[in-house]
């Protein structure tokens, strides 16, 4: 009796890695990613005036002169309401530091008034870059490029994704000896483009059409897959 009490304790202690061996997944885990590089059709640009003045009130009115100048000219150069839109309005003091150790004292405001505006004509870019500072805007915190239709662009990356997933697992079936059997699940870990930007903070002039490289945009896809490996 004691015997076979001891042979069913040892049958229930080998048991649980039993069944974890035969739950155990026969699978590949691999990922993936596609590009698909093309030429950017718009632009986003950060801009901003800024004015300055001995009193807050003239620094702010005067920013804000300068911003309905720039709103203005946008519009005439055919930018939509849509694609225009206020960031940001600022206000701050400026000191004056003395040797003798006494506080700084307020010298003067400056005002902000920054401004995010979407170009849909990539071509005309320059052209409206030059008209916007022509009526008031002195300075450029950021330019970005993008590509307004990438539908088609991102199921390219996608495709190309999948395949080197794919071409990946083939190897290494191959190299382990074993048969590549079907899919098991597929994720994305995302699709997009990896947008092109301009030194930020640049203070900008009033001179001809600002020449404009638009270069490429990457337009990555990854995926992960895992598949399952044939008996």
């Amino acid at each position: 009796m004691r015997i076979l009490w001891m042979v069913f304790v040892a049958l229930i202690a080998v048991s649980p890695q039993v069944a974890l061996a035969e739950d155990t997944e026969r699978e590949i885990v691999v990922s993936g990613e596609g590009t698909v590089s093309a030429a950017p059709d718009m632009a986003t640009v950060f801009v901003g005036v800024s004015r300055q003045a001995r009193r807050a009130g003239d620094a702010l009115q005067e920013a804000s002169e300068g911003a309905a100048a720039v709103l203005a000219r946008l519009e005439s150069e055919g930018i939509a309401p849509r694609d225009i839109q206020t960031r940001n309005i600022g206000l701050s003091p400026q000191y004056a530091r003395s040797n003798d150790g006494s506080p700084p004292r307020v010298t003067g405001y400056v005002a902000s008034n920054d401004l995010m505006v979407r170009v849909l004509d990539f071509d005309r870019l320059g052209t409206v870059l030059d008209a916007i500072v022509a009526d008031g805007a002195n300075a450029m915190n950021g330019l970005y490029f993008d590509i307004q239709e990438r539908g088609d662009l991102e199921q390219i990356a996608r495709a190309q994704a999948v395949g080197v997933a794919r071409e990946k697992a083939e190897v290494l079936a191959e190299a382990a000896g074993v048969t590549l059997g079907a899919v098991l699940t597929i994720s994305e870990g995302g699709a997009g483009p990896a947008p092109f930007a301009a030194d930020r903070g640049l203070m900008m002039e009033a001179r001809s059409a600002v020449p404009i490289a638009g270069g490429e945009i990457d337009i990555r896809a990854t995926v992960t897959i895992v598949f399952a490996i044939a008996d």
